[in-house]
């Protein structure tokens, strides 16, 4: 029986994916059952939309808790009793020294620490003063619930750590029945035990915590308030994703300093941003299974993810053609006023997915990039005098361009051979060596695509002590009008399809609307940035 206890004070990013399908998978394989608690113990910076928020991610991963849905405040009733269990026992006490004078006495790492003068006031006068702390009889900060350890441990952690502090707030769901509230160390392994959690997996910063968990439980069980066998904390080391940041402190300044468009930027390493940009749940828990499980901490590159990703999509996304940035092509010996179809495959690998019509004529959008009129070594698309086949068309022939007076090329020409049709008898004696892709003019559909890249351009932003926000990428997002082939007019929000030689496309979530889809580019077809570096 595992958990995935996510505070609800932001939005779940790529980090939290692997935690995830860790506790939800490790729960599936061994016939378990993986619990979806929230830690709402801070009401200063949680708030109904991050839980909807997390609901939503976690389930979109593909994975459900069925009725093993929990929030730390469904057992502040219990953890209360059980902070008065402990003062009776003599391991707790409420200390009224300053924020400033717990800091200067907790001591280093190498030096012990002090004592506070509180630590020595009885039981009476301790439970006295929480019931009235409970209350609402002081300010915040006026005194706070410590555990009685020892302030001379080697584990600052066990130096007398805080249990409970006064917060006169409104709780998103306890409303301001509380003005103490649990710190999320004392609250966690408790939820953990009532709720009979067989195996506590967290990350490796909380490793130095576990012997306070230990000591706690075994504190409770002892007096009575917890059954054993009691759960077992084991950590792992956290996801550092390179060319991304994951501190959660990063990610508000980015969406409140309106670096990035929101928590749902498909720039953002959120679930909700990747979900707009067209990442999958299967391609998540892929990646999640490649990059395994371990104590050591390493750094994964970014390439691995997006590889996932196209591994996914390649199987997944059916096929279209996109002009991205066109120039006109005309097809001088064409006859005017004439259309036909040209049949392409939906996925060249699935041909039980079908073939499509997609409209020729006598114009056509063809990429800039495929017409040069001086051309280097090893160019086989157009230019004048040579050859190409139009993808599911004809063999065409350029024979000159028109330019505007600044020089820059406007329309290309070519002459078209009649019986080169691809799929048609003597298509095959049409030997050329270059193949692109084209819309009709008249046919395709003018569209929004964004492209967008990494949102930084350093592996490691901030690094050697920089401020990270240098290593913010201007060119992470690019907005173009594109030309599609006008099947793609119908894209539904959400449908992913490869636009061919461009990459991964999906119809945006929340910008599509009917008839006029606003297509995000997902991933390229290569890993762009490892042919650079």
């Amino acid at each position: 029986r595992t958990r995935f206890p996510p505070e609800p004070n932001g939005y779940l990013h790529i980090g939290h994916a692997k935690s995830i399908c860790l506790n939800f998978g490790l729960a599936r394989d061994y016939g378990g059952a993986c619990h979806l608690r929230f830690d709402d113990t801070n009401p200063e910076k949680e708030e109904q939309e991050y839980v909807d928020a997390i609901v939503d991610a976690v389930r979109w991963l593909g994975f459900d808790w069925g009725r093993d849905e929990y929030f730390a405040s469904d057992y502040f009733d219990f953890m209360y009793e059980a902070a008065q269990s402990l003062i009776r026992s003599g391991h707790a006490y409420v200390d009224s020294q300053s924020a400033e004078e717990m800091r200067a006495n907790r001591g280093t790492l190498t030096e012990p620490g002090k004592d506070s003068p509180c630590r020595g006031r009885s039981v009476d006068e301790n439970l006295d003063l929480f019931r009235r702390m409970e209350a609402g009889e002081f300010a915040d900060g006026a005194h706070v619930l410590r555990a009685k350890i020892d302030m001379a441990s080697p584990n600052i952690n066990l130096r007398d750590p805080a249990l409970y502090r006064i917060k006169h707030a409104t709780h998103h769901r306890a409303g301001d029945k509380w003005n103490v509230y649990p710190m999320y160390t004392f609250a966690h392994p408790i939820e953990d035990a009532l709720e009979r959690i067989t195996h506590s997996i967290c990350t490796l910063e909380f490793e130095d915590q576990r012997p306070f968990y230990d000591w706690l439980l075994e504190r409770l069980a002892e007096d009575g308030l917890l059954a054993r066998p009691l759960p077992q904390q084991i950590e792992f080391a956290r996801l550092n994703l390179s060319y991304v940041v994951l501190s959660k402190r990063k990610l508000i300044q980015l969406v409140q300093e309106r670096h990035v468009d929101g928590w749902d930027d498909p720039r953002l390493p959120t679930l909700v941003g990747a979900r707009r940009r067209g990442y999958t749940p299967e391609g998540f828990r892929a990646f999640a299974e490649r990059i395994g499980v371990s104590k050591a901490d390493s750094w994964i590159d970014y390439g691995v993810l997006e590889e996932c990703m196209r591994d996914d999509l390649n199987a997944r996304a059916e096929r279209r053609i996109a002009v991205l940035d066109p120039l006109k092509l005309v097809i001088d010996n064409y006859p005017e006023g004439q259309e036909e179809e040209c049949l392409a495959p939906n996925h060249p690998q699935q041909p039980e997915l079908g073939r499509r019509g997609v409209p020729f004529s006598r114009e056509l959008w063809i990429e800039r990039e495929d017409f040069t009129e001086t051309p280097p070594k090893g160019y086989f698309r157009l230019f004048p005098g040579n050859s190409v086949r139009l993808r599911y068309g004809f063999v065409v022939k350029c024979i000159g361009c028109e330019k505007d007076p600044a020089g820059h090329v406007t329309a290309v020409h070519c002459e078209y051979f009649p019986d080169s049709k691809s799929g048609t008898p003597g298509a095959d004696a049409y030997k050329v060596k270059g193949n692109i892709h084209w819309v009709s003019a008249k046919h395709a559909y003018r569209a929004e695509v964004r492209l967008y890249d990494r949102l930084f351009k350093a592996p490691n932003p901030g690094a050697g002590g920089r401020d990270y926000l240098e290593d913010l990428n201007p060119d992470s997002k690019t907005l173009i009008t594109a030309c599609l082939e006008p099947a793609l007019k119908e894209a539904r929000p959400e449908a992913r399809f490869q636009f061919e030689r461009h990459g991964y496309f999906v119809a945006d979530r929340v910008d599509s609307k009917t008839g006029a889809p606003v297509f995000n580019r997902t991933v390229t077809l290569k890993d762009s940035w490892a042919k650079a570096g």
